[in-house]
């Protein structure tokens, strides 16, 4: 039974590092290309230019400076979520090496609060930085934008409903059934 526990926390340890991996390397993406972005704002370079030809709308200044600072502002974001989803994982993966005792003021029921708060701010940031591509695209032209809504739309459906194939069959207390 006791190897079974060790298991069990080696394997919650494990889980929340690489969920914690995973919103290091989404928050270190959105920052470098804000970083980025910031850089081709603040450049003397007109970026209307190379477009001209290629851009089909508006493409005036103020329109070009408008998609870029709207694209920064969602890296930006996606960012602030993603660092602070780090930051309710790591406090997770303290708080649950403290001893339980009756006075602990650490419950299961806060811990959990603690966990979904950090997944809730995982999935916003991943929604945050996936929004950015069609807005990238905004970049070139409406066409575009659309075109990968209309592809998107399905994968974010797949994304947020897990739809089974069939019935799957589990064993609870030494019975097994079809869920």
């Amino acid at each position: 039974m006791l190897k079974d526990i060790e298991k069990k926390n080696i394997l919650v340890a494990q889980s929340l590092r690489n969920l914690i991996m995973g919103s290091t390397l989404m928050a270190t993406t959105s920052i470098l290309l804000s970083a980025g972005l910031a850089a081709v704002i603040s450049s003397t370079y007109s970026v209307k230019k190379p477009l001209d030809d290629l851009v089909y709308g508006a493409h005036s200044e103020f329109m070009v400076a408008l998609k870029y600072v709207t694209l920064l502002t969602t890296f930006l974001f996606s960012f602030f979520c993603h660092t602070l989803s780090i930051r309710f994982l790591n406090q997770l993966a303290i708080l649950t090496c403290t001893p339980q005792d009756a006075m602990s003021l650490v419950t299961p029921e806060y811990l959990v609060e603690i966990f979904e708060r950090g997944i809730t701010l995982n999935t916003v940031g991943n929604r945050i930085f996936y929004s950015a591509l069609p807005l990238l695209l905004w970049i070139v032209g409406p066409v575009l934008v659309f075109l990968c809504y209309i592809v998107m739309l399905p994968m974010f459906y797949n994304l947020d409903f897990v739809s089974g194939s069939g019935k799957t069959k589990i064993e609870v207390n030494g019975k097994k059934d079809y869920v």
